[in-house]
């Protein structure tokens, strides 16, 4: 996706998420974020819109603390929301190509890059909370997206030493997209997940590091996106970001397998703040 992408997704996420959050309430229990309710995920929301926007606007090349969540409610929480988000999308549109600032996960290809793909799927993810509380179908997300959200996730999160994704025996767990060409194999073992993303069509190609995922023709090592899996998650690509997030249960994509392999996933696999 390019940046310009990001951003305008980003815009629409937003609006999405306060028009659902209006409707709801901010008592509404969310459903997806167990204890939880709409103030509180309003509240998280918008202090991570604007501690980006800050880190964003002013530069920042090291870490900088948040601002701390408001003690708002009601109309004035959710104005405060939506400035917040208007802030975020603002600063990125404004930011200059060349950006130099701090990221906590390797930048795609720019600081900026990173931060407006950061906050597409962290305000994506949240609006499915949001609408979660209203009990009705979540708005969709194309398959571009969420392939580029698996790869933010399986390659860039949980690749971090904080991952709690850990197994004492060594699993695998593959992640197939059917609506794209898109496959994971995800290595879990007691170090952090190790992640490779090949091509269904070209299964030798690893697409998230060129030049990985081919044999070693030193040590004849095998392709890491190659073998058999313990497990497999397969379904369309909105299915599997939404499931891997834990915004949708299993049963919403295919399990073919060990399944203690995908609770081991859904089981340890929460990103908090």
């Amino acid at each position: 996706m390019e940046i310009t992408q990001y951003i305008a997704s980003l815009s629409e996420e937003g609006r999405l998420l306060a028009a659902a959050a209006e409707q709801a309430g901010p008592g509404a229990s969310v459903p997806t974020c167990p204890g939880w309710q709409i103030r509180h995920l309003l509240r998280h929301t918008g202090m991570v819109h604007r501690w980006a926007a800050e880190l964003v606007a002013e530069g920042h090349t090291t870490p900088h603390p948040d601002g701390g969540e408001p003690d708002l409610d009601g109309t004035a929480l959710l104005d405060w929301f939506r400035e917040g988000h208007d802030h975020l999308v603002r600063s990125l549109e404004a930011a200059p190509t060349g950006l130099e600032c701090w990221t906590f996960l390797p930048a795609p290809s720019s600081p900026l890059a990173f931060w407006s793909r950061r906050q597409l799927h962290e305000t994506t993810v949240h609006r499915a909370d949001a609408e979660s509380a209203l009990g009705g179908p979540l708005s969709p997300v194309d398959a571009d997206r969420a392939v580029d959200g698996i790869d933010e996730l399986l390659t860039g999160f949980h690749a971090r030493p904080r991952s709690r994704v850990r197994s004492s025996t060594p699993r695998t767990l593959r992640v197939r997209a059917v609506d794209t060409d898109a496959v994971w194999t995800v290595r879990i073992s007691e170090e952090p997940p190790q992640a490779v993303r090949t091509s269904a069509a070209n299964p030798g190609t690893d697409t998230t590091d060129p030049g990985a995922g081919a044999a070693d023709p030193g040590t004849g090592a095998a392709d890491p996106g190659a073998g058999a899996a313990d497990c497999e998650l397969s379904g369309t690509a909105e299915g599997l970001y939404l499931a891997l997030w834990n915004r949708l249960p299993l049963t919403a994509v295919t399990l073919r397998g060990d399944r203690s392999v995908a609770r081991l996933w859904t089981d340890n696999s929460a990103v908090t703040w």
